[in-house]
């Protein structure tokens, strides 16, 4: 039977990496430009941290509305429109000659890819087992990162052969033809796919079990009384309704606490490039190269986490979400002290992405195991709504803080963040279900 099985989902779990990778190069682009930008429109650092926020604001704004429409609508039109946009509205940025056009235009490109990762997680939760949402997941997220990598020594090329503009140019190409591939090859679920074999789409309802992924039925013996009862692990009923979704305290929490990671992560996006220019007096390149590191740790975190979550752990999502956010607690700590040394700086940014990241993937996960598939991609999008939000606010509150006061502040405060994420967390339940209990 294993043998018949085929793999088309993995080839779906590419092309969402590489969808990924180019979006989360689209937003992140204007970290590495902003000095460029600041210098021509002559901004304090208030007002490119208000730049940054405006691209979350919109892209929280998007979030719920493209939940409800994926849930009635399915995925595939929707999601390659909105990538269609995203390219367009990349473009635009780099047309703007005031601080006005590029508020707009980044406002407009916040609400164009908002719709992407709802999208993606309601793909990855439709097309593929439990056991292999976490590892898709994590490789998921990796894009998300591994776009930042990508971007920083890029569009330093680009801007010192060309101009910052130009860095949106290049960018807004590839989008629209992944887009086409995705609408050709990726449907709204497995079923109504040409590719799909019956005996993936028997392993995808987990009709069988992959012995591959579990050859002796380990991870269905696994037990660790201990740490359940840290994690609070309880035996849940499915959420099937929409009513549920915004009474449910799981859901809800966890969008808490992913308001706090993701205005961490966005903080670094937007600061880390003029964080190493400005006080470490790095050169452009130079800057180009370490601005790359917690981006390289987050992915080897993410897809190490994604991977312990679904087979070490059998399928727990909580622990690496809680140690995440006790280990970003010391590390921005450590980066207060953080030396000019290239590479000591390097390896404390690499370090910080990877242990930042472990637990990452897995806020998108989380409510796959609360809810239905049918309702999942408003759960997800409510998540992602809290995400984003802080996504907007830590950017700006970053740039008041260096106004006013020093790294060491925003440093602080965003180690302040991962200790209210901790708390948080603490609070919510590591869903199981009856089901998967006494199997």
């Amino acid at each position: 039977m294993n043998n018949k099985i085929g793999k088309f989902r993995w080839v779906i779990a590419i092309l969402i990496f590489l969808v990924y990778t180019i979006a989360a190069a689209d937003r992140a682009n204007i970290g590495v430009v902003l000095p460029f930008i600041r210098a021509d429109f002559h901004m304090s650092n208030t007002e490119a941290g208000a730049l940054a926020s405006l691209f979350l604001l919109a892209y929280a704004i998007a979030q719920i509305p493209s939940g409800f429409l994926y849930a009635k609508y399915g995925v595939r039109k929707i999601f390659s429109i909105s990538m269609i946009l995203t390219s367009l509205a990349t473009g635009f940025v780099g047309l703007s000659s005031s601080v006005l056009g590029l508020k707009v235009s980044r406002f407009i490109l916040g609400i164009a890819e908002g719709p992407l990762p709802i999208g993606i997680t309601s793909t990855i939760n439709r097309w593929f087992p439990s056991s292999e949402k976490g590892i898709v997941t994590a490789i998921f997220l990796s894009a998300a990162k591994f776009g930042p990598v990508l971007v920083a020594p890029l569009c330093a090329f680009i801007i010192y052969h060309f101009s910052w503009h130009y860095v949106f140019y290049f960018f807004a190409i590839p989008g629209i033809f992944l887009s086409v591939i995705w609408y050709l090859i990726v449907t709204n679920s497995p079923k109504e796919s040409k590719f799909c074999t019956p005996e993936e789409l028997e392993l995808i309802e987990e009709s069988i079990v992959n012995k591959n992924h579990d050859p002796a039925g380990t991870t269905k013996n696994r037990n660790f009384p201990l740490l359940d009862k840290i994690i609070r692990t309880r035996e849940v009923p499915l959420i099937s309704t929409k009513k549920e979704i915004f009474k449910s305290w799981n859901i809800l929490g966890s969008m808490i606490g992913y308001f706090f990671m993701m205005g961490i992560v966005n903080v670094l996006l937007t600061w880390i490039p003029t964080y190493l220019i400005n006080e470490k007096g790095f050169s452009l390149m130079k800057m180009g190269m370490v601005a790359s590191s917690p981006w390289i740790g987050a992915i080897i975190g993410n897809m190490l986490g994604g991977w312990c979550s679904d087979r070490l752990l059998n399928k727990r999502r909580k622990p690496l979400m809680l140690a995440s956010a006790a280990a970003t607690i010391v590390m921005m700590l450590v980066l207060i002290n953080a030396p000019n040394n290239p590479f000591i700086l390097g390896a404390l940014l690499l370090l910080t992405g990877i242990l930042f990241n472990l637990g990452f993937s897995a806020y998108m996960v989380y409510p796959m195991g609360l809810t239905t598939k049918e309702v999942f991609p408003i759960a997800g999008s409510i998540i992602n709504t809290g995400g984003q939000l802080g996504g907007a606010a830590c950017p700006l509150i970053a740039g008041l803080l260096l106004d006013n006061f020093s790294w060491s502040y925003v440093f602080s405060f965003m180690s302040l963040c991962s200790f209210l994420c901790l708390l948080v967390l603490l609070t919510i339940n590591e869903p199981i279900q009856k089901s998967k209990v006494n199997s």
